[in-house]
């Protein structure tokens, strides 16, 4: 049944997408430019005309997507991939920010579970994956294959996925990257017209750094309390005075993405709130971050405008996830119990999945991140992440470490392993919903990944196990998704700031649109997502890839003139109870076949998921 409802979402998605092209085309002769405009981090009811005006007025004066989802987990480069390609994780394979990739990654240190947010690692990949780890073909490559002019603009990783394919070495057109790592040695090369034209605007040809904004800080030392404000104007000074202009003269559509760190970057090394959960993401760095990227877009809109290139450019703006406050707390974790230097008294540390499951597995742990070191004493996994067997080299079970949840493989796909993972997991209160990979079974307590779109083409491993972290409301002041608080598996401290969980917190994300394709002053109450986001801006610039894969989103025809407006349902899905009570719950919403997910875990431990959830009837039962 679940697959049959893939093929009809895959069906219908291509139905309306070639019937709006048609609608499209006659009304439109005229070639749009794109601009994907991507405020890192961003929750969807921080912005205010006070708090940032440029973003609040293309959100009033367009199209305001009131009913926004990021994809979970709910990490940077796993909702990068949905909206390059308008696919879901299940098929683009990237499940999180670092993920287990069944061989050994020089470029990220030598280690099976890279961390993938920089070029050179996700090139590595690339090589071991076919050429294209995504299975999926981006946006910028499609449009730069059918001639227009493509650039991407912005945080390291993220930036260079949206192409990742085009090698400079090749003949051909080329996308312009420009990132974090641009000028160095693992930064994608610019070509001389581009050397040139920084040059002559007085451009530095080497990303400056992030200076104090990059200090995370420890556990006795406060973070930044300054944004990205160096760095961006950078990026921000190249896409207005080098890459618009450009663009303009070759007199041809264009397609830009700028993706911006703050506020992202800002909330994880806040200082505001060291080992405190008030006001945690809601202090003075925050804000100045958010009204940082605002500037970004106020110069980026202001440049359209002084270029004559304004009436012909539509602009979409979608953060990739929320963000919430960080929780280091448990009563039920051994590690938690044990001393660490690093770690204050009573804390999580860095790696308590890794060292929690080697305890209740009895099997010895290793630190793929230090040589495969073994973990033993007070001691944790340098980067969190653990392998877990008698032999590192041929692990039983290896743990990805990433935030507000982990991910978990089972190499041997072995079903008495997984079952014995789950009893463990269901034990510690910083757990709050499970999804297990459809091939092991359906355990007590967890739902299948397909149920969240994570079981699909993906050319990387699948995960055996995802594991979601504990999350609820503080007394901030402000609406629950500003006030979420999570568990977060993170060398970052309590009261700093983390994403990556099923809370509504994390899941709602900031999107707006504005532009001559877009209707103005429209309020989509309808559900979307960023998988929506690659497919509505393929849409608009009539491009057409290849799928491999089905899991894909849909046009938001809602948002367009004259296109469709389609119903939507709410719905909600339970795994059976586990012996200890637990079920993983599912809220969600509905587009004809399209599923839009809201929030997940167990009733009461997870933000927008309240205590009573799990009574409710079950979606199609």
């Amino acid at each position: 049944m679940r697959r049959s409802l893939v093929l009809l979402s895959a069906g219908l998605t291509m139905l309306t997408t070639g019937l709006f092209s048609d609608l499209a085309s006659a009304e439109n002769n005229t070639p749009r430019n794109l601009i994907l405009f991507i405020p890192d981090g961003l929750r969807a009811l921080k912005i205010t005309p006070e708090t940032a005006p440029a973003m609040a007025e293309v959100r009033d004066k367009g199209v305001n997507f009131k009913n926004s989802h990021s994809l979970f987990p709910t990490f940077t480069m796993a909702n990068g991939s949905a909206m390059s390609t308008g696919h879901y994780l299940g098929d683009t394979g990237v499940f999180s920010n670092t993920i287990w990739t069944n061989y050994t990654s020089v470029p990220a240190g030598d280690t099976v579970v890279p961390f993938i947010e920089n070029d050179a690692v996700l090139g590595d990949i690339d090589e071991h994956f076919k050429g294209n780890y995504l299975n999926e073909d981006t946006v910028l490559k499609m449009a730069r294959d059918k001639g227009l002019s493509t650039a991407t603009i912005g945080k390291v990783g993220p930036v260079y996925q949206f192409d990742h394919t085009d090698h400079p070495d090749k003949p051909g057109q080329h996308s312009i990257v420009i990132d974090d790592s641009t000028g160095g040695k693992n930064g994608v090369a610019l070509s001389d017209e581009m050397k040139d034209a920084l040059t002559k605007a007085g451009l530095p040809l080497a990303t400056p750094s992030r200076g104090d904004n990059a200090k995370a800080g420890d556990a006795k030392t406060p973070g930044t309390t300054v944004a990205n404000v160096a760095q961006q104007a950078y990026f921000a000074d190249v896409a207005t005075k080098v890459v618009l202009p450009m663009f303009k003269a070759r007199n041809k559509p264009f397609v830009l993405v700028f993706w911006s760190r703050d506020p992202d970057g800002t909330q994880h090394n806040q200082g505001d709130s060291l080992n405190q959960i008030l006001p945690g993401i809601n202090g003075p760095s925050t804000m100045a971050s958010i009204k940082n990227v605002d500037n970004n877009l106020a110069q980026i809109r202001k440049a359209l405008d002084e270029l004559g290139l304004a009436a012909n450019t539509n602009i979409m703006i979608q953060a990739d996830h929320g963000f919430s406050t960080i929780s280091k707390e448990s009563k039920t974790s051994p590690s938690a119990k044990v001393s660490y230097d690093d770690t204050p008294k009573d804390f999580l540390p860095m790696g308590f999945v890794a060292l929690d499951l080697a305890k209740a597995l009895d099997l010895p742990l290793f630190d793929p991140n230090d040589k495969n070191a073994k973990v033993e004493g007070n001691k944790h996994p340098k980067a969190g992440n653990g392998v877990l067997g008698k032999d590192p080299q041929k692990p039983d079970l290896v743990v990805a470490t990433n935030g507000g949840s982990d991910l978990i493989y089972l190499p041997n796909k072995d079903k008495k392993l997984a079952a014995k993972t789950v009893k463990a997991l269901l034990e510690q209160d910083y757990v709050s919903g499970l999804f297990v990979d459809d091939s092991l079974g359906r355990i007590p307590g967890t739902l299948p990944l397909s149920s969240v779109n994570l079981r699909g083409k993906a050319a990387t491993p699948t995960p055996a196990i995802v594991v979601n972290f504990r999350s609820y409301a503080s007394e901030c002041g402000e609406a629950p998704t500003n006030c979420s608080v999570q568990v977060a598996d993170t060398v970052l401290r309590q009261g700093q700031g983390m994403h990556g969980s099923f809370s509504r917190g994390d899941t709602y994300n900031f999107m707006a649109a504005i532009g001559p394709d877009f209707k103005t002053g429209y309020v989509d109450e309808l559900p979307v997502s960023n998988a929506d986001v690659g497919m509505t801006a393929a849409q608009l610039l009539g491009l057409r890839g290849s799928h491999n894969g089905g899991l894909v989103g849909r046009v938001m025809s809602e948002a367009l003139p004259n296109g469709i407006v389609p119903k939507a349902f709410k719905a909600v899905e339970k795994s059976k109870p586990s012996e200890n009570g637990l079920q993983t719950v599912l809220n969600l919403q509905r587009v004809g076949s399209q599923r839009y997910f809201d929030a997940a875990g167990f009733p009461g431990r997870t933000l927008g998921l309240e205590p009573d959830a799990g009574k409710q009837k079950t979606a199609g039962k």
